[in-house]
C-alpha cells in the first residue's frame, strides 16, 4: 500500500526498512554520519522544506537505497501504516 510521508510524498510501505525519530537518533554520530553519507550519495531526499524535519525513513526499492527526511513524527507514520488509512 502506498504511504503519505509529507507535502503528497507516497511510498510504497513494503520498501520501508526503518522509520527513524530525527531527535532521539542524531544524538549519535554513526547516525549523523549515514545521514550525511546518504546525502552525498544523492539518495536523500527532503519531503517537506516548509515543515522542521521529525523523522527519517529509510527504503529499499529494486536495490536502490533512499532516506526520507519527513515532517511527520514517528507515530503518526506508524499509526499510518497500522491502521492502513492512508
Amino acid at each position: 500500500m502506498l504511504l503519505n510521508i509529507g507535502q503528497e510524498k507516497m511510498i510504497f510501505d513494503k520498501d520501508i526498512i526503518g522509520i527513524f525519530d530525527l531527535d532521539n537518533t542524531t544524538v549519535s554520530k554513526a547516525t549523523r554520519d549515514y545521514i550525511n553519507f546518504s546525502v552525498k550519495k544523492d539518495e536523500c531526499v527532503t519531503v517537506s522544506m516548509d515543515d522542521l524535519p521529525k523523522s527519517f525513513i529509510v527504503c529499499e526499492k529494486n536495490g536502490k537505497r533512499t532516506v526520507y527526511i519527513s515532517p511527520f513524527n514517528t507515530a503518526t507514520v506508524y499509526r499510518r501504516i497500522e491502521s492502513k488509512s492512508y
